[in-house]
């Protein structure tokens, strides 16, 4: 697929492939292209030529909320903000859910149930604790295809071992997890990897071998270096 934003190409030549009950990786720099390629996924971005098939259905079209409503879901890299409710409001705005659950997840996240089930969801929150609320409320979805933009970044990240249990637990379900990073580590824990530069995929396979790539090549790489972050 190619993906253009007011006449420059942001993505091209794009080729992805996802099975249920797996997780892969989308590995780069900054500047790569990994966060425009996941938004291009959920529908923030239309794509000029090519076809987007989930579920066997032709998404290629679609919005964000028809998408949404197949399946698909993402954790931004920045969490939205919200004021006037609590977390045990935000987690369940999608309707049904179990207790057990909700449990879980917060053990998952690395996030104290008590201390954080009924505070508010606004600016005394700090980023971190802001990126773990929205991952338990991506993980109560049960979302069929579940999206991480790089949960490992910002104030207060998520611990290595947070994200994998997170990651791991969507496998569990059957369900398909992709993880947009440019950790390494993360990276070498997945099914199957990615690796994009300047736009578009330029290796992919074993996760080992691809973590292994980019930690040799690509933080040195002349394009990285030159571009911005995408």
């Amino acid at each position: 697929m190619r993906v253009s934003r007011n006449g420059k190409e942001i993505l091209k030549n794009v080729e992805l492939n996802f099975e249920k009950g797996k997780i892969y990786s989308i590995l780069g720099s900054n500047g790569a292209g990994k966060s425009t390629l996941a938004r291009t996924l959920i529908g923030f971005n239309n794509i000029e030529n090519g076809t987007i098939i989930f579920d066997s259905v032709d998404i290629t079209k679609s919005g964000i909320t028809e998408r949404a409503k197949l399946g698909m879901t993402i954790a931004l890299q920045e969490p939205a903000r919200f004021e006037g409710i609590t977390v045990k409001e935000y987690i369940t705005l999608g309707g049904k859910y179990n207790s057990d659950d909700i449990m879980e997840f917060f053990q998952i996240t690395g996030l104290d149930y008590n201390k954080y089930i009924d505070r508010l969801v606004d600016d005394t929150l700090s980023g971190g604790e802001r990126k773990r609320i929205e991952l338990i409320a991506v993980l109560m979805m049960n979302p069929k295809l579940a999206i991480f933009d790089e949960p490992d970044s910002g104030i207060d990240a998520m611990s290595i071992p947070n994200i994998v249990g997170m990651l791991n637990y969507v496998k569990r379900k059957g369900n398909t997890a992709v993880v947009i990073t440019h950790n390494e580590d993360i990276a070498a824990i997945v099914d199957y990897a990615y690796l994009i530069c300047d736009k578009t995929i330029k290796k992919k396979g074993k996760p080992l071998e691809i973590s292994s790539y980019y930690k040799k090549r690509c933080n040195t790489c002349d394009y990285v270096a030159m571009e911005g972050s995408v």
